[in-house]
């Protein structure tokens, strides 16, 4: 069964069909038949994005209570004080009334990406989070970046548990090696042991 990384890059939808809105799909990357993303990136989104015809897997990694640690690299516009960081690393509250889980949320040097297709055009002084996510809800990151008075203007996710964009540039793909998939299937098996396991759950398109 085929599982395969992807770098998705920004404007690129996470489906197959464009559904009329004439933005490129994962069909103008990726040639290989029956497999599709485990989670979602939003199209002004870039990053890891894995596919699969293992729908075990894509439910494994999808469930509400078992998402493995994703990890972003986020361009903010503002100043990331101590004080909004320990509000996003405690939870935040977002889209009404919920409230986030704790995350890992820490200041990061400018990583080294490659320039996005469509420049990033601040206002103000920027900065750079690494943030550490284990669930996702749609724009996640984004809202809780907002609650706390900081733009998102890029957001790159670059590891899924022990996978991650090494390697891959914008638009290219790789298979998974099974060292890489028993890694990551045993990691799935920690979370969904320390979260006690299953049971029914509301879900949302996982992703940002």
């Amino acid at each position: 069964m085929p599982t395969l990384l992807f770098y998705k890059p920004y404007g690129v939808l996470s489906q197959f069909t464009d559904e009329g809105t004439g933005h490129p799909t994962l069909r103008d990357y990726i040639p290989i038949p029956q497999v599709y993303p485990a989670g979602r990136l939003d199209r002004d989104s870039e990053g890891l994005l894995l596919l699969t015809d293992d729908g075990a897997l894509a439910h494994a990694l999808t469930h509400p209570r078992r998402h493995v640690e994703k990890t972003y690299w986020v361009q903010v516009e503002g100043e990331p004080t101590e004080e909004k960081l320990q509000t996003l690393r405690r939870g935040v509250k977002i889209k009404g009334d919920y409230l986030t889980q704790p995350a890992r949320v820490q200041v990061i040097a400018e990583p080294p990406l490659p320039p996005r297709e469509k420049p990033v055009t601040p206002h103000g002084p920027t900065a750079w989070l690494e943030i550490g996510l284990r669930e996702g809800k749609k724009r996640q990151i984004r809202h809780m970046t907002a609650a706390v008075g900081l733009f998102t203007l890029r957001l790159v996710r670059v590891a899924i548990g022990p996978l991650s964009l090494t390697g891959l540039a914008p638009g290219q793909w790789r298979p998974l090696r099974r060292d890489e998939l028993a890694n990551l299937k045993r990691e799935i098996r920690s979370v969904g042991m320390a979260s006690g396991g299953g049971g029914r759950a509301r879900r949302e398109p996982a992703g940002e």
